[in-house]
C-alpha cells in the first residue's frame, strides 16, 4: 500500500492519532521502569540466605524476674532442646535473618582509629552454630572451644574480643580481593585486640538482606555465646516436624523456669515470607498496573481503529472496487498503526530512560538497564498489531457494493 494515503488520513484526524501515540508512549515509559522494579524485588526475595531455612526453627525467651547464672539455666536449656526427638543440632545466636533486630560494627585492616571502618552485620554464636544453620565452609575452619567467650565476660572487660573470627565470602572479596582471607587479621568488633579470620563461609545474608549498605552485605561471626535473655535458640530439625516441634520445644523451656515466657517462636521460613511480604506485595501491585496500562492501551486502539473503519467505509470500497484485495486493506490498517506505534514507542522509551534517571537521582535506585526499553517495545508493538487486527479483517471483509452503498 502507498504510504502517503495513510499520512494524509492521519493528518486529518490529528487529535486521534495524537492520542494514541501519546497512549502508547506513557504506558511504554512506565511498563519498561515497573517490570525493572518488579525483577528488582523478585530478585531480592529469591536471593539465597547460605541457611537450611527448612529445617530451622527459632525461640526467644523473656525471664520475668532477675536471673542469678544465666549462663547456667542457658547451658541446661541448650541440653534440653537437644534432647528432644526430631532435633538435629541447636545452638544460639544474638541475631537472625529476617527480623527487626540489627547489630553491626565497624571493622579496620589496621590498628590506627584514623582509618574509616567498614560497617559490617555482626553474628554472636555459639558452639554448633554452623551445623544448625547449615552453612558451607569454603575456607579455613570453624572455631574451636578454646576461642568462644561468654557475653557476660566481655560485658565486664570494655576492650575485651576474640581472638578468631569468620567472615562471608562477600566480605573476604571486599577486604582482600584475589586472595586468600584466611590468617588475615581485622580490627574492631568490639576489641582493641586483632581478631585473626580462621574460616570464611560462602554465603550468611545481613539480618536485613536486600540492601546496597555495607552491613547488608558484609557479615562478621564472632565466637561469643549469648544467654537466654539476650539471645535467640537455633534449632535444626527434620522438616516435616517443625511445628510440632517448635511447640513442645516452647513448652519445654517454659517448664524449666516458671518465672518466664517465650516471647516469640517462629519457622525460619515463616519469618523470611513475612519479610518479603511487602516487596511481594508490590510487586503484585506493580504488575496490576501494567496489565491495566496494556489493556487500557489495546482497547485504545480497538476503539480507535473500529471508529476509523467506520468513517471510511466508502474509502474501503473505493479501493476494493478499484482491485484492492482483503489483505491489501488489513496490510493498510497495520501499516497505520505500525506509524502510530513506532512514534509512541520512541517517545516512551526515551520518557521510561528519563523516568529511570529521576529515580535514581532522588530514590538511590539503579539505572534502568537498556535492554528493558527493546523488551518493552517489542510488547507494545505486538499489542498494538494485536488489537488493531480484530477491526481490519472486518474493514477488509466489506464487500465492495455494499461499502459504496454506504
Amino acid at each position: 500500500m502507498d504510504l502517503m494515503p495513510i499520512l494524509a488520513t492521519l493528518k486529518r484526524h490529528k487529535t486521534a492519532a495524537g492520542l494514541i501515540v501519546l497512549q502508547v508512549a506513557l504506558t511504554c515509559a512506565i511498563v519498561c521502569n515497573a517490570l525493572f522494579l518488579i525483577f528488582q524485588r523478585i530478585e531480592r526475595m529469591e536471593a539465597p540466605s547460605g541457611i537450611v531455612e527448612n529445617e530451622l526453627l527459632t525461640l526467644s525467651v523473656s525471664s520475668l524476674t532477675r536471673t542469678q547464672d544465666p549462663d547456667a539455666i542457658t547451658r541446661m536449656d541448650l541440653q534440653a532442646l537437644r534432647a528432644l526427638p526430631g532435633v538435629k543440632s541447636v545452638s544460639l545466636v544474638n541475631q537472625i535473618p529476617y527480623k527487626d533486630n540489627f547489630w553491626a560494627t565497624g571493622i579496620r585492616l589496621k590498628p590506627d582509629s584514623q582509618e574509616e571502618g567498614l560497617g559490617v552485620a555482626n553474628y554472636m554464636v555459639a558452639e554448633g552454630w554452623l551445623q544448625t544453620l547449615g552453612l558451607k565452609l569454603v575456607a579455613g575452619r570453624d572455631f574451636a572451644g578454646e576461642e568462644y567467650r561468654n557475653q557476660s565476660e566481655m560485658e565486664n572487660d570494655a576492650k575485651a574480643g576474640v581472638s578468631a573470627v569468620l567472615i562471608n565470602q562477600a566480605l573476604a572479596d571486599k577486604l582482600f580481593p584475589g586472595k586468600s582471607a584466611v590468617g588475615e587479621s581485622l580490627y574492631g568488633g568490639g576489641g582493641d585486640q586483632p581478631s585473626r579470620i580462621v574460616g570464611v563461609v560462602e554465603r550468611l545474608v545481613s539480618p536485613q538482606p536486600g540492601g546496597t549498605d555495607s552491613a547488608q552485605l558484609y557479615t562478621l561471626i564472632q565466637p561469643i555465646r549469648q544467654t537466654f535473655r539476650g539471645g535467640v535458640f537455633l534449632m535444626r530439625v527434620e522438616p516435616g516436624q517443625r511445628q510440632a516441634i517448635l511447640n513442645r520445644a516452647a513448652s519445654e523451656l517454659e517448664k524449666m523456669q516458671t518465672r518466664r515466657v517465650v516471647r516469640e517462636k517462629n519457622l525460619f521460613t515463616d519469618l523470611r515470607e513475612k519479610y518479603y511480604r511487602q516487596d511481594m506485595n508490590m510487586a503484585w501491585l506493580m504488575g496490576a498496573v501494567c496489565i491495566a496500562l496494556l489493556l487500557v492501551t489495546a482497547f485504545g486502539i480497538v476503539g480507535l481503529a473500529s471508529f476509523w473503519v467506520q468513517q471510511r467505509t466508502r474509502m474501503i470500497g473505493t479501493r476494493r472496487a478499484l482491485g484492492a484485495t482483503r489483505g491489501q486493506i488489513l496490510r493498510y490498517f497495520q501499516a497505520e498503526n505500525f506509524l502510530l506505534t513506532s512514534l509512541g514507542l520512541v517517545l516512551g522509551m526515551a520518557a521510561a530512560y528519563g523516568i529511570s534517571v529521576l529515580l535514581m537521582k532522588n530514590y538511590e535506585l539503579p539505572r534502568l538497564p537498556l535492554f528493558y526499553l527493546p523488551v518493552g517495545a517489542v510488547t507494545l508493538f505486538l499489542l498494538g498489531q494485536l488489537a488493531v487486527l480484530s477491526p481490519a479483517r472486518r474493514a477488509a471483509a466489506l464487500p465492495p457494493v455494499a461499502a459504496l452503498r454506504s
